[in-house]
């Protein structure tokens, strides 16, 4: 197991390296709030920021791109990045997240048992008390243990329609069958593969696309910006998990 904070000091990459035996400080799970100035000048508490646990398998590019929407987009003042999570400890999404100061975590998930592994997942992030799991390239299928753990609280980003593909490849299945529009759909991850409620979809724009790169490219560009958005308006309570979402046509870049 793996796992840093802001306050550690890390070795070249990026981590510390702990023992499963070992008992680390949970951080605290009290909720940041922002102080506001009323009328009058006084202090106001603003509504506490929502908790992020980002979890990932590789580069994290969602999760850079969670990571600035935080700092300085629509994200910022509505929620903060507890944690940033992954089942490959040499990842390269978590030092980059270290770097940004973030808590970092991982657990080796391969040789494991699925629900032996997510059950001790589920406890190493019950320790920063998220309230929203956000899958940003998280490269397993999730146990039951895990989904209840978190129940209506687990987010995903899938780069397809899910009504028409789900699992892997998406971006494939749209290259190779030359369609000229995709999707983003942002959901509620239930105890299906990409089955859970639409939170919103975000169509993108294939048309003269010629090569799988490109159609990747088109996607990623409208993912990066889509996912951070959709949160926003899920924290702010703007989204009902059932019926699809649109957004504006996004024009190929």
């Amino acid at each position: 197991m793996t796992e840093t904070t802001p306050r550690e000091s890390f070795n070249d990459s990026g981590t510390t390296t702990q023992s499963r035996s070992t008992t680390s400080s949970a951080p605290s799970g009290s909720p940041s709030t922002v102080e506001e100035r009323g009328p009058g000048g006084e202090a106001q508490s603003a509504a506490p920021k929502a908790r992020l646990a980002i979890l990932l398998s590789g580069r994290g590019s969602n999760m850079l791109a969670l990571a600035r929407e935080v700092r300085e987009g629509v994200l910022q003042g509505l929620a903060e990045v507890a944690v940033v999570f992954s089942n490959i400890p040499e990842a390269a999404g978590l030092p980059s997240a270290a770097e940004l100061g973030y808590a970092t975590a991982s657990i080796d998930s391969r040789g494991r048992k699925r629900a032996e592994f997510d059950a001790e997942v589920v406890a190493k992030l019950q320790q920063f008390q998220p309230d929203y799991v956000v899958l940003a390239g998280y490269m397993r299928i999730l146990s039951p243990t895990f989904i209840r753990a978190f129940a209506g609280r687990i987010i995903n980003i899938h780069p397809a329609d899910t009504h028409q593909h789900q699992g892997l490849h998406a971006y494939d299945w749209a290259w190779e069958n030359r369609l000229p529009e995709t999707k983003i759909t942002v959901h509620l991850v239930d105890e299906g593969l990409d089955t859970g409620p639409v939170l919103a979809q975000a169509p993108v724009d294939l048309r003269g696309a010629d090569s799988l790169a490109e159609v990747e490219r088109r996607g990623l560009a409208v993912e990066h910006r889509f996912y951070a958005d959709t949160l926003a308006r899920l924290i702010r309570g703007e989204l009902p998990a059932e019926t699809p979402t649109p957004a504006a046509t996004a024009a190929p870049q």
